[in-house]
């Protein structure tokens, strides 16, 4: 099991979150954690760069949902990042692909 990272950087558009690791049932509160703390701006774009994530299971979709109800509680946008192939095919697979929209890296996720 590879623990969980996550690492905070701005971008003009708002904040980045780097997920490096494995997001599931016992990381899962981490990003719930670090979602709470954090305070959107109305008109900002909350991007999830999930470039290192090497796993996630329904825990971490779950986790990944209370994101989106973050930034739209905050009138604030959001975006996946950098997507790994095993978690866009669950994501297209339940029909999350129609809610978040993807990117191929976070530069392109930051740039409008």
């Amino acid at each position: 099991m590879t623990p969980l990272r996550i690492t905070i950087r701005n971008a003009t558009t708002g904040p980045v979150l780097e997920i490096i690791g494995e997001l599931d049932h016992s990381t899962a509160p981490q990003l719930r954690d670090v979602l709470n703390a954090l305070i959107l701006r109305p008109g900002q774009r909350l991007v999830l760069d999930l470039a290192g994530m090497e796993f996630c299971d329904s825990s971490g979709l779950t986790a990944l949902i209370v994101a989106r109800n973050h930034a739209q509680a905050a009138h604030a946008d959001i975006a996946l990042a950098a997507v790994p192939a095993h978690t866009l095919r669950v994501l297209r697979t339940v029909g999350l692909d129609q809610i978040f929209p993807l990117h191929p890296d976070s530069h392109t996720a930051t740039h409008p």
